[in-house]
């Protein structure tokens, strides 16, 4: 079939929402819109569906959506002969309302569901796939992206998301499916009737705070620590959870961006609500300088990620990496669990191969085992249920990654802003209390450490020319490897892609025991690094740099030529 026979499919049966009908009319005589949103089917891959809003098989709408659930529905059907699924969505635009389409789904095909009544974090859809013992899970959410995407994470039966072979086997059961004739769906009112799809209780979300309570390091360290606190859930679903958890454990100064603090999937003030980014913290910033409080937070949509700022030396506010952060806060549970004797026999610390290098240091200090895992926080999720596996579960201590996600604790399996806003305030109340700003913290494992600097740079490529565009740059890579990149020579090349790493300096060439992934590392001399990869999530390829200086002139330094080197050989 070609792609005007699928429009014209799809504009005789998508009548269902208007809004697509409306745009499918539209479009009708316009080459070029069409095949944008019909050259390609979004791919379920592990990290579920992400899309912009829109009409078509390249767009997230309730069509895409069901024929997902249908394919998930069937995976789960045969696996496991009868099974439940939990669902749940933020606040981006439709997302309740993909929510329903799955469930009335899933019912359809004889499956329990559990639903939430409002927007919940991410994490809490991790929670209750494991409080209710479900074979899935279903996140409605496209994290940090603009307010034009939405997206649909899969969750195994763990509460992690779906390995990269359960993705595979639920893309397998749905690309046999037609939108439109192969798609059971219930009635949802009379689906929550018989109670084939149950809305969770609120005392669950009770039960969830108190295991997230359950990690703190230094319990009643904030009661008279005087700790003063602006908080933005940049219009996501952090605002209740997570000032809940600031209030449990004694943080009563808290003030809140109000432009930020309801849903809006529309995100008027941040049109890229990302912590990663300043642009997305300035109203926090803006009321930093009003309020004059210990740190910024800020989580994003669904509340997986948090970013801070600190008080600088000289009063104004210093955006913290997702690096840094991380670094601090393994320090503090560390050094912490370590002096007060809590520290388990052979604890483990998992980081992602793009984030920084100075855990490695961290790690060595206290004797904890660092395992890395590729891009993605499953792959974390992943290394807790094997140690769950050999009854070790109490050796994992902390998770994180660059892009400001961190975990403490196995009661989920994906990264947890509630936890790690609760994290972040303790650990600034510990220092507050022994005349410490964490900007003088981080300063000071600089100092102890050497100064790593790790930046990340995106680089965007739209449309069906761009996702091709990216995937010829890498194939360009791989043929033409370099031996040195702005004067440091590549001492070590890591394709996760072919699964080999090589030691030029040696020759010796080893298999990585990792999932396959289009990743490529540059490992440089004097401890440098590049690293290559396509986002999963989005049309950007993005460049990892690690520069390591004498401080952070130096390393700034380091990290220009890097980057400019790097771009040149990337043709960009």
């Amino acid at each position: 079939m070609d792609i005007k026979q699928i429009y014209n499919d799809w504009l005789s049966n998508a009548t269902e929402d208007k809004d697509l009908v409306a745009e499918l009319e539209n479009i009708k005589d316009n080459e070029n819109e069409i095949y944008e949103r019909f050259y390609t089917a979004l791919k379920f891959g592990t990290a579920g569906l992400r899309g912009i809003i829109g009409a078509g098989t390249n767009r997230m709408n309730i069509y895409v959506v069901r024929q997902a659930t249908q394919g998930l529905a069937n995976y789960v059907l045969a696996k496991y002969g009868k099974g439940s699924v939990a669902i749940s969505h933020d606040s981006r635009i439709k997302a309740d309302l993909f929510m329903i389409e799955a469930a009335r789904v899933l019912a359809a095909n004889g499956i329990k569901v559990y639903i939430t009544s409002e927007l919940q974090p991410t994490p809490v859809l991790s929670y209750l796939v494991r409080y209710f013992k479900c074979q899935a899970g279903i996140m409605v959410t496209a994290s940090h992206n603009p307010a034009a995407y939405n997206g649909y994470k899969a969750y195994g039966e763990d509460g992690c998301q779906m390995t990269d072979d359960a993705a595979n086997a639920v893309y397998d059961e749905i690309t046999k499916l037609d939108y439109f004739n192969d798609v059971k769906i219930a009635d949802f009112d009379e689906a929550v009737k018989s109670g084939i799809i149950e809305y969770v209780d609120d005392s669950v979300y009770d039960n969830y705070l108190e295991k997230v309570m359950e990690q703190q390091v230094n319990p009643g360290i904030c009661e008279d620590a005087d700790l003063k606190v602006v908080y933005t859930p940049l219009n996501g679903t952090g605002n209740k959870l997570v000032r809940k958890v600031l209030d449990k454990m004694g943080v009563k100064n808290v003030s809140i961006v109000k432009e930020q603090e309801l849903p809006d999937g529309n995100f008027t003030t941040c049109p890229y609500p990302n912590p990663e980014i300043k642009e997305a913290l300035q109203k926090g910033l803006e009321l930093c300088e009003k309020e004059q409080p210990d740190l910024l937070l800020a989580t994003d949509p669904d509340a997986d990620r948090v970013g801070i700022a600190v008080k600088d030396y000289d009063g104004s506010y210093r955006l913290i990496t997702g690096n840094e952060n991380g670094v601090m806060l393994t320090n503090y549970i560390l050094s912490c669990k370590k002096e007060n004797g809590s520290l388990p026999e052979n604890p483990v610390v998992v980081k992602t191969i793009v984030t920084t290098k100075l855990i490695n240091q961290l790690c060595d200090k206290y004797g904890c085992e660092l395992k890395n895992v590729l891009t993605g926080f499953k792959y974390i999720g992943e290394v807790i249920l094997n140690l769950e596996k050999n009854n070790e579960e109490n050796r994992y201590l902390f998770g994180f990654e660059e892009s400001y996600g961190y975990l403490s604790g196995t009661y989920v399996r994906d990264k947890d802003a509630v936890v790690a806003s609760m994290l972040v305030c303790e650990m600034a109340a510990y220092y507050k209390k022994q005349g410490k700003s964490l900007a003088e913290v981080i300063d000071g494992l600089y100092e102890e450490f050497g100064y790593y600097l790790n930046k990340t740079y995106s680089f965007e490529f739209s449309g069906a020319a761009g996702m091709q565009k990216m995937a010829d740059m890498m194939s360009d890579v791989r043929k033409n490897l370099p031996t040195e990149i702005a004067g440091y020579s590549v001492e070590k090349v890591s394709d996760y892609l072919l699964k080999t790493e090589r030691n030029l300096v040696t020759g010796e060439e080893i298999a990585i025991d990792l999932p396959q992934s289009n990743v490529i590392a540059l490992n440089l001399s004097d401890n440098n690094a590049v690293i290559i990869r396509p986002s999963g999530t989005e049309p950007k390829i993005k460049l990892y740099i690690t520069a390591v200086g004498k401080d952070k002139s130096d390393a700034d330094s380091v990290c220009e030529k890097l980057v400019a080197s790097a771009k040149e050989i990337l043709g960009l």
